[in-house]
C-alpha cells in the first residue's frame, strides 16, 4: 500500500487508468475528495463494497484496453460485413469474412484466458467427433441427441455455410452427416468444398437427405459421399453405418 500526505487542492493521479483524486476540503478529521474517472469506471464508498470482493491480480493497462477494443471492433465489423454479404448472395466471400471474425474472437478468448490464468480443462466426451449439418432445427436437435447418447461428440450446423465455418476453426471431425437441400449453401456445394480440403481427406461424409443421389447430382463413392441415407432414417442403422465407415479408416 502506498501512503501519501496530501493537502487541500492537491491531487493524486493514476495516469494509466485516467483517474485523479483531488482533496477538496479538510475539516477536522474529515476529508472531502473529488474523484475524476472515466464513465465505465465504477466508484463506490468502501462500506458499499461486497464483503467477498478481492482486487484482481492484474488490471488491464490503457494500452491493453485499447488493443482489446480494436480486436472487438474488428470482429464486430467482420460479422456485420458477413451479414451484408449473405444478404447479397455473396456466400463465398461471407465464409471468408466469418472465418476471419471467428479467428479474431478466438484470439480475444485466448488473451483473456491467459490474463486470468490457466483455465480448467473442459469435460468432453471421448467418442468420435461428428458434425451434423441439417437446416431443420427440430431434426437437428433430435438426431444430435441420439448420436450423443450413442457415444459421439456432436457439433451441429444449420446450413452448408455454417458447416464450412465450423470446419475451418475446429479439428476435423471423423464424420460429417450432410443434408442436401439447404439454404445459403446446399449439400452438393458443401461436399465439393469438403472434398477439396486436404485437412479433411480422412473425414467420412454420409448424406442424410430426403432426396435421392441422382436427384441431387451427387456421387456415392470416393469423390462424393461415402454413404447415402434417404429420409426417414433409422437412427440405429445410421449409427451402425457410421461405425462401419470409421472402422475402414482406422
Amino acid at each position: 500500500m502506498l501512503v501519501l500526505s496530501r493537502g487541500a487542492s492537491e491531487e493524486i493521479c493514476f495516469p494509466r487508468l485516467g483517474i485523479s483524486v483531488k482533496v477538496v476540503r479538510v475539516a477536522g478529521n474529515r476529508v472531502r475528495l473529488g474523484i475524476d474517472a472515466p464513465q465505465e469506471v465504477e466508484v463506490l464508498r468502501g462500506e458499499l463494497m461486497p464483503k467477498d470482493f478481492q482486487l484482481p491480480e492484474h488490471l488491464p493497462t490503457t494500452q491493453e484496453n485499447h488493443r482489446l477494443r480494436n480486436r472487438l471492433n474488428t470482429a464486430r465489423l467482420s460479422l456485420e460485413l458477413a451479414v451484408q454479404q449473405i444478404n447479397h448472395g455473396m456466400h463465398e466471400s461471407a465464409l471468408e469474412t466469418l472465418s476471419r471474425s471467428l479467428h479474431e474472437f478466438d484470439r480475444i478468448e485466448s488473451d483473456l484466458e491467459h490474463d486470468d490464468g490457466p483455465a480448467e480443462a473442459a469435460s468432453h466426451p471421448h467418442g468420435p467427433r461428428a458434425l451434423l449439418v441439417e437446416d431443420d432445427a427440430n431434426e437437428r436437435e433430435l438426431l444430435a441427441g441420439y448420436l450423443s447418447l450413442s457415444g459421439f461428440e456432436v457439433d451441429t450446423a444449420g446450413d452448408g455455410l455454417g458447416a464450412l465455418v465450423q470446419l475451418s476453426r475446429c479439428e476435423p471431425p471423423c464424420v460429417v452427416l450432410l443434408d442436401m437441400n439447404m439454404p445459403k449453401l446446399d449439400g452438393r456445394s458443401t461436399l465439393d468444398r469438403i472434398r477439396g480440403q486436404e485437412t479433411l481427406r480422412k473425414t467420412r461424409v454420409i448424406a442424410v437427405s430426403g432426396m435421392k443421389p441422382e436427384d441431387a447430382g451427387v456421387e456415392v463413392g470416393p469423390k462424393g459421399v461415402d454413404y447415402w441415407f434417404q429420409k426417414p432414417v433409422d437412427p440405429k442403422a445410421l449409427v451402425a453405418e457410421i461405425e462401419r465407415e470409421l472402422s475402414i479408416t482406422t
